[in-house]
Protein backbone atom coordinates (compact mmCIF):
# COMPACT_ATOMS: atom_id res chain seq x y z
CA UNK A 1 0.00 0.00 0.00
CA UNK A 2 1.33 3.52 -1.09
CA UNK A 3 2.38 6.18 1.35
CA UNK A 4 0.36 8.95 0.36
CA UNK A 5 1.45 12.55 0.44
CA UNK A 6 -1.05 15.71 -0.20
CA UNK A 7 0.71 18.58 -1.28
CA UNK A 8 -2.53 21.23 -0.04
CA UNK A 9 -1.79 24.84 -1.52
CA UNK A 10 -2.70 28.07 -2.38
CA UNK A 11 -1.14 30.82 -4.27
CA UNK A 12 -2.41 33.93 -5.63
CA UNK A 13 0.03 34.70 -8.57
CA UNK A 14 1.70 31.46 -9.31
CA UNK A 15 4.75 31.10 -7.05
CA UNK A 16 3.51 28.92 -4.53
CA UNK A 17 2.08 26.74 -7.04
CA UNK A 18 5.91 26.37 -8.33
CA UNK A 19 6.99 25.70 -4.95
CA UNK A 20 4.52 23.26 -4.53
CA UNK A 21 5.63 21.36 -7.73
CA UNK A 22 9.29 21.30 -6.70
CA UNK A 23 7.86 19.74 -3.80
CA UNK A 24 5.93 17.09 -5.50
CA UNK A 25 8.87 16.38 -7.33
CA UNK A 26 10.73 15.57 -4.61
CA UNK A 27 8.65 13.56 -3.05
CA UNK A 28 7.96 11.35 -6.01
CA UNK A 29 11.51 10.51 -6.06
CA UNK A 30 10.89 7.89 -2.94
CA UNK A 31 9.70 4.66 -4.14
CA UNK A 32 6.31 3.59 -2.54
CA UNK A 33 5.01 6.96 -2.19
CA UNK A 34 1.76 8.40 -3.78
CA UNK A 35 1.59 12.41 -4.37
CA UNK A 36 -1.46 14.21 -4.87
CA UNK A 37 -1.46 18.27 -5.51
CA UNK A 38 -4.25 19.70 -4.31
CA UNK A 39 -5.07 23.63 -3.98
CA UNK A 40 -7.53 25.54 -1.20
CA UNK A 41 -10.64 27.37 -2.37
CA UNK A 42 -9.91 31.21 -3.38
CA UNK A 43 -12.27 33.53 -1.35
CA UNK A 44 -11.59 36.79 -3.20
CA UNK A 45 -14.47 38.06 -5.59
CA UNK A 46 -13.53 37.85 -8.88
CA UNK A 47 -13.48 41.20 -10.09
CA UNK A 48 -10.70 41.86 -7.33
CA UNK A 49 -8.80 38.94 -8.90
CA UNK A 50 -9.16 40.96 -12.34
CA UNK A 51 -8.14 44.13 -11.36
CA UNK A 52 -5.13 42.63 -9.32
CA UNK A 53 -3.73 40.52 -12.17
CA UNK A 54 -4.39 37.72 -10.33
CA UNK A 55 -6.92 35.91 -12.19
CA UNK A 56 -4.48 35.12 -15.75
CA UNK A 57 -1.71 34.12 -13.55
CA UNK A 58 -3.88 31.64 -11.62
CA UNK A 59 -5.21 30.10 -15.48
CA UNK A 60 -1.19 28.44 -14.76
CA UNK A 61 -2.98 26.57 -12.10
CA UNK A 62 -6.55 26.51 -12.85
CA UNK A 63 -6.17 22.36 -13.40
CA UNK A 64 -5.29 21.66 -10.11
CA UNK A 65 -8.16 19.89 -7.94
CA UNK A 66 -9.63 21.85 -5.22
CA UNK A 67 -8.63 20.54 -1.81
CA UNK A 68 -11.19 18.99 1.18
CA UNK A 69 -10.79 19.81 4.58
CA UNK A 70 -12.24 15.62 5.04
CA UNK A 71 -9.39 14.97 2.24
CA UNK A 72 -6.92 15.40 4.87
CA UNK A 73 -7.43 12.36 6.87
CA UNK A 74 -6.52 10.04 3.40
CA UNK A 75 -2.94 11.44 3.60
CA UNK A 76 -0.31 9.98 5.62
CA UNK A 77 1.84 13.63 4.92
CA UNK A 78 0.59 16.96 4.25
CA UNK A 79 2.70 19.63 3.00
CA UNK A 80 0.76 23.02 3.57
CA UNK A 81 2.44 26.04 0.79
CA UNK A 82 1.06 29.44 1.71
CA UNK A 83 2.03 32.85 0.69
CA UNK A 84 2.78 35.34 3.19
CA UNK A 85 0.52 37.94 4.60
CA UNK A 86 2.13 40.40 6.96
CA UNK A 87 4.04 37.95 8.55
CA UNK A 88 0.75 35.30 8.71
CA UNK A 89 -0.65 32.58 6.39
CA UNK A 90 -3.40 33.93 3.45
CA UNK A 91 -6.58 34.34 5.02
CA UNK A 92 -7.54 31.35 2.75
CA UNK A 93 -5.48 28.93 3.72
CA UNK A 94 -6.48 30.19 7.52
CA UNK A 95 -10.23 29.77 6.54
CA UNK A 96 -9.32 26.11 5.47
CA UNK A 97 -7.66 25.48 8.24
CA UNK A 98 -10.52 26.60 10.11
CA UNK A 99 -12.93 24.10 8.78
CA UNK A 100 -10.79 20.96 10.04
CA UNK A 101 -12.29 21.15 13.55
CA UNK A 102 -14.39 18.20 12.49
CA UNK A 103 -10.72 15.92 12.20
CA UNK A 104 -9.05 17.68 15.76
CA UNK A 105 -12.47 16.44 17.66
CA UNK A 106 -11.77 12.52 16.37
CA UNK A 107 -8.01 13.11 16.29
CA UNK A 108 -7.64 12.47 12.60
CA UNK A 109 -4.39 13.84 11.85
CA UNK A 110 -2.47 12.78 14.90
CA UNK A 111 0.88 11.19 14.62
CA UNK A 112 0.48 12.42 10.81
CA UNK A 113 3.58 14.43 8.97
CA UNK A 114 3.00 18.09 8.33
CA UNK A 115 5.25 20.57 6.94
CA UNK A 116 4.45 24.28 5.73
CA UNK A 117 6.24 26.34 2.87
CA UNK A 118 5.83 29.63 1.45
CA UNK A 119 6.71 33.12 -0.45
CA UNK A 120 7.57 36.71 0.48
CA UNK A 121 7.30 39.66 -1.29
CA UNK A 122 10.66 40.57 0.20
CA UNK A 123 13.79 38.97 1.74
CA UNK A 124 12.37 39.50 5.54
CA UNK A 125 8.66 39.68 4.72
CA UNK A 126 7.94 37.54 7.40
CA UNK A 127 8.76 33.71 5.91
CA UNK A 128 10.22 32.03 9.56
CA UNK A 129 7.61 33.86 11.22
CA UNK A 130 4.52 32.36 8.93
CA UNK A 131 5.98 29.15 8.48
CA UNK A 132 6.60 28.73 12.75
CA UNK A 133 3.16 30.45 13.36
CA UNK A 134 1.64 27.71 10.67
CA UNK A 135 2.88 25.00 12.99
CA UNK A 136 0.38 26.06 15.68
CA UNK A 137 -2.20 24.44 13.91
CA UNK A 138 -0.34 21.39 13.62
CA UNK A 139 0.79 20.93 17.00
CA UNK A 140 -2.72 21.24 17.76
CA UNK A 141 -3.66 18.12 15.10
CA UNK A 142 -1.32 16.55 16.88
CA UNK A 143 1.15 16.16 13.80
CA UNK A 144 4.67 15.58 13.97
CA UNK A 145 6.12 18.68 12.53
CA UNK A 146 9.22 18.35 9.72
CA UNK A 147 11.45 21.17 8.44
CA UNK A 148 13.90 21.33 6.18
CA UNK A 149 17.57 20.40 7.75
CA UNK A 150 20.81 22.05 6.48
CA UNK A 151 21.47 18.35 4.58
CA UNK A 152 22.39 19.94 1.42
CA UNK A 153 24.62 22.67 0.75
CA UNK A 154 21.80 25.18 -1.08
CA UNK A 155 20.58 26.17 2.64
CA UNK A 156 23.80 27.39 3.16
CA UNK A 157 23.81 29.35 -0.14
CA UNK A 158 25.10 33.01 0.17
CA UNK A 159 26.41 33.97 -2.79
CA UNK A 160 22.90 35.34 -4.30
CA UNK A 161 20.01 35.91 -2.35
CA UNK A 162 17.43 32.93 -1.69
CA UNK A 163 14.53 31.69 0.44
CA UNK A 164 15.56 28.56 1.81
CA UNK A 165 14.78 28.43 6.11
CA UNK A 166 15.38 24.94 8.72
CA UNK A 167 11.23 25.80 9.69
CA UNK A 168 10.72 25.49 5.67
CA UNK A 169 10.82 26.00 2.14
CA UNK A 170 10.84 29.41 0.75
CA UNK A 171 10.64 31.63 -2.12
CA UNK A 172 11.07 35.70 -2.77
CA UNK A 173 8.25 36.98 -5.33
CA UNK A 174 9.92 40.76 -5.17
CA UNK A 175 7.31 43.54 -4.67
CA UNK A 176 6.31 43.45 -8.16
CA UNK A 177 5.29 39.58 -8.34
CA UNK A 178 8.17 39.54 -11.39
CA UNK A 179 10.30 37.21 -9.68
CA UNK A 180 10.33 33.44 -9.69
CA UNK A 181 11.67 30.86 -7.79
CA UNK A 182 15.27 30.46 -8.38
CA UNK A 183 16.99 26.92 -8.73
CA UNK A 184 18.44 27.28 -5.53
CA UNK A 185 14.80 27.68 -3.77
CA UNK A 186 13.12 25.33 -5.89
CA UNK A 187 15.90 22.82 -4.57
CA UNK A 188 15.39 23.13 -1.14
CA UNK A 189 11.56 22.42 -2.57
CA UNK A 190 12.61 19.29 -3.54
CA UNK A 191 14.50 18.64 -0.98
CA UNK A 192 11.98 19.22 1.52
CA UNK A 193 9.53 16.67 -0.48
CA UNK A 194 11.81 14.05 -0.50
CA UNK A 195 12.79 14.32 3.39
CA UNK A 196 9.30 14.50 4.13
CA UNK A 197 8.14 11.47 1.95
CA UNK A 198 11.07 9.28 3.43
CA UNK A 199 10.04 9.69 7.22
CA UNK A 200 6.60 9.28 6.20
CA UNK A 201 7.76 5.74 4.51
CA UNK A 202 9.71 4.90 7.38
CA UNK A 203 6.85 5.76 9.77
CA UNK A 204 4.44 3.97 8.08
CA UNK A 205 6.86 0.46 7.77
CA UNK A 206 5.28 -2.21 9.98
CA UNK A 207 7.56 -2.50 12.81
Amino acid sequence: MPVKIQIVFYSTYGHVYRMAEAVAAGAREVPGVEVRLCQVPELMPADVLEKSGAKAARAAFAHVPVAAPDDLAEADAIIFGTPTRFGNMASQMRNFLDQTGGLWVKGALVGKVGSVFTSTASQHGGQETTLTSFHNTLFHHGMIVVGVPYAIPEMNNVAEMSGGTPYGASTIAGSDGRRQPSENELAIARFQGRHVAEIAKRLASPR
